[in-house]
Order: structure tokens, then C-alpha cells, then sequence
């Protein structure tokens, strides 16, 4: 199979998979420059599955580079007026949000954090009912990737950039089955392998799950009461089934917002807006309140210093060791491929979909009900090969969860 061959098959997955999207629809597609191949291919697919229209915005990593260097933070307080309604308004038209993503894990190295930290938490405030209707499960939405020079070259440092890049995408087509003779119908099936797991784990009646292992992580994290596990892809309010991320291969729930205490280490580098953060940790007494980092620490700082719901989890995820991605034996330097192959958690905010009854729920509700509120959500890296995780029921009985880094069922 061509690479062209397997771009369209890929952005064919995309369109009817990931955003599984609607005639008449909208499809608002946020892509860097380096994508505008595979943007052209996901375009044509959406508007032959009968989306109404398509409208792209494009970004480009080193413009944006520039801003945050010869920018005074102050500007970062400001998000332009035709930025919060073009997400705003299209969110209020129920589009589907395609976003494509090909980051330099390390393109904003040596700018100020601060800058960075001020622009997310203005965007997020800005931004609120575009960010709201996709948290609350009102529209369809999808992160996938696209190989980049700078990326590619951080993840095979001793390839030439052709080289690199081809080695990528290869990587990109394996992990979201486009290499299968049949993507659409592996998807399917993706979604199926989830199930058995999320509804054995939903009927445990959990009332804490405890990790461990060896870099020092021991960490009980409490679930709500009514707490759900979810897995693959998700649901609108509408009844609409879509892939946010792809790939994916984790499954999670929301914990109550004041129920972590311990302390949790980082197995993976994570690359936050462009900046790596390795080898840290956190101790949680309900929140945050100690953390440290051998790499990026005041990038860490500025990341849990976005508002108040970011010192508290918002997501648990449980990826097992010998998975897909984790079994490529690659660092991809990206939450969307690193998420995939360990389990990890999510400082900020929680989901809807995660609490009996809460696609219903307003934020206030689901604040109430202990899953967490923030304008952030950031993924973290914590499974080893000997992560160790032990549940224990609301009736005192102790189940094993996690063994040696997979599931014990």
C-alpha cells in the first residue's frame, strides 16, 4: 500500500470513525501547516459524507514561537474577540472539531512558562462554551497526529529527516490500524475488546484504588459513588458514538475530587505546550501539595498554577504494559501516543461521562458530585512493568486490578 493509499484510508478513519460525522454538519478542523495534505484528504471525506461545511484553521508552531519570545506576558491576557467566536460559535452550531496535531516536543524550550500558562487559562476562560460542549458531551470531537520534521527527529534522532518522517507516519498508521485491511471494521472491534473490562470494573462497586511500584509511586486514589469506567470512544448527548482520541486504548473514569493521597512518579517525559517535564513526581493530601521535577520544573509550576481545580485529578487511566503502542518500544514525546502505552492521570478537569447520570448533569452538579472542574486537563505518564494496582470494594473486600504493569482479567 502507497503512503498516499494510507493517508486517504487514514483520513477516511477519521471522518467516519473518529468524528463519525453527520450530513449537514459542520467540520472546524485546527491543523498545523505541515498537515495541509492529510487536512485536503479529511476535507474531501467530510464533505462526501455530507457535512454541510468544512472550515479550516491552520497554526504554525515557529509564528507562535515568535509571539511568546517578543511578546510582554501582559499580551497573553488578551484572546482577540473573532478568536472565542469562532470556537464559541461554531461549538453553538453542534460542528464536529477535528484537531490534527505534529508538535516539536521541544518547539517552545526556553520561553517563559509564565506566558505560556497566562495564554491557556485565557483561551480557557474565553473560550468556556466551546470548551463546555465538548466536556459535557454536546459535540463530536478528535485529536489524531501527523508526522513533522521536528518531531520525527526527536523521536529517531540517528535517521536522516526523510528517513525520520516516513518512520513516523509509519508509526502513526500502525497505531490507528490504517495498515489493517479493513480500519473501519478494526475500529468496530477496538470498541468491542473495551467492553468486557469497563462493565466488570463498573460492577465491582470500587471505593479506592491503591498503585504501586518501584520508582517510589504509592498513590489511593477514591472513586464517586456511582462512578463509571469508559473505553474507546464516547457518546453525545444525542446518542452520537465518536473516538476522541486516535488511537486510544485506555480506559478511565473521573475520582472524587478530595479523595487522592500519596505520592505518584512520572515513567515518561511529558511534552506540555512544547516544553518537556522528566522525572518529576507529586504528593497529593487530597490536592497537590508538593511536587519537583529533575527537568522542567517551573514549567510544572506555571501547569499546576492554572486555577484551583488544576492541584486536584480529574482523570485515571488504566493502560496495560503490553499494549500496541507501549509494545512499538518508542518514546513518542506526545501525550496522545505516550497516554496510550501506560497509565497514567489527568490533573484538572473531570467528565461527564463518567458519573451515573452525568451527561445530564450541569458543571455545578457534577462539582457536587466530586468529579473535578478546571479550564485545564493535562495527561501524565505513571505505569511501569511492575505497577501494581489494588481496588477495594465499598464492602471492604480487596480485588486485584493491575499486575506487573497489565490487567489480572
Amino acid at each position: 500500500m502507497s503512503f498516499k493509499e494510507k493517508l486517504s484510508k487514514y483520513a477516511q478513519l477519521i471522518v467516519k470513525a473518529g468524528l463519525n460525522v453527520q450530513p449537514a454538519q459542520i467540520v472546524v478542523i485546527d491543523a498545523p501547516v505541515e498537515s495541509v495534505e492529510l487536512v485536503r484528504l479529511v476535507t474531501k471525506e467530510a464533505y462526501a459524507a455530507g457535512a454541510r461545511e468544512v472550515v479550516v484553521k491552520y497554526n504554525d508552531e515557529v509564528v507562535s514561537r515568535y509571539k511568546y519570545k517578543y511578546l510582554e506576558k501582559e499580551a497573553f491576557a488578551h484572546v482577540p474577540t473573532w478568536f472565542k467566536e469562532f470556537r464559541n460559535d461554531y461549538a453553538a452550531k453542534k460542528a464536529a472539531f477535528l484537531t490534527i496535531i505534529s508538535d516539536d516536543p521541544e518547539g517552545f524550550k526556553g520561553i517563559d512558562p509564565a506566558k505560556i500558562a497566562l495564554w491557556s487559562k485565557s483561551v480557557s476562560t474565553a473560550c468556556k462554551p466551546f470548551y463546555d460542549s465538548l466536556d459535557l458531551g454536546i459535540n463530536t470531537w478528535c485529536i489524531v497526529a501527523g508526522s513533522s520534521i521536528k518531531w520525527a527527529n526527536k523521536v529517531y534522532p540517528d535517521m536522516s529527516d526523510s528517513e525520520a518522517v516516513e518512520a513516523l507516519w509509519n508509526a502513526i498508521f500502525k497505531a490507528v490500524k490504517v495498515v489493517d485491511d479493513d480500519p473501519l471494521t478494526a475500529w468496530q472491534e477496538h470498541r468491542k475488546s473495551f467492553e468486557a473490562r469497563v462493565a466488570y470494573l463498573n460492577k465491582l462497586n470500587l471505593n479506592t484504588l491503591t498503585y504501586t511500584n518501584s520508582l517510589g509511586t504509592n498513590l489511593t486514589v477514591t472513586l464517586n459513588e456511582g462512578y463509571l469506567f469508559a473505553g474507546g470512544g464516547s457518546y453525545t448527548t444525542k446518542g452520537q458514538y465518536f473516538f476522541p482520541n486516535m488511537p486510544t486504548e485506555e480506559i478511565f473514569t473521573s475520582p472524587y475530587r478530595n479523595g487522592t493521597n500519596g505520592v505518584v512518579y512520572s515513567s515518561l517525559p511529558l511534552n506540555y505546550n512544547g516544553n518537556l517535564i522528566d522525572e518529576f513526581k507529586m504528593e497529593f493530601k487530597d490536592r497537590i501539595i508538593d511536587f519537583d521535577a529533575k527537568m522542567g520544573k517551573e514549567v510544572l509550576k506555571e501547569m499546576l498554577s492554572i486555577d484551583e481545580g488544576s492541584l486536584y485529578l480529574g482523570e485515571i487511566a488504566l493502560v496495560p504494559y503490553d499494549s500496541p503502542i507501549s509494545n512499538m518500544k518508542t518514546l513518542f514525546y506526545n501525550t496522545l501516543f505516550d497516554e496510550n502505552a501506560s497509565c497514567h492521570l489527568a490533573i484538572g478537569k473531570g467528565f461527564s461521562e463518567c458519573i451515573q447520570g452525568g451527561l445530564t448533569m450541569t458543571k455545578e452538579q457534577l462539582l457536587e458530585k466530586g468529579v473535578n472542574d478546571s479550564l485545564t486537563h493535562v495527561d501524565f505518564m505513571i505505569g511501569t512493568s511492575d505497577l501494581k494496582i489494588v481496588g477495594e470494594t465499598k464492602d471492604g473486600q480487596v480485588v486485584r486490578i493491575f499486575e506487573n504493569g497489565n490487567f489480572v482479567f
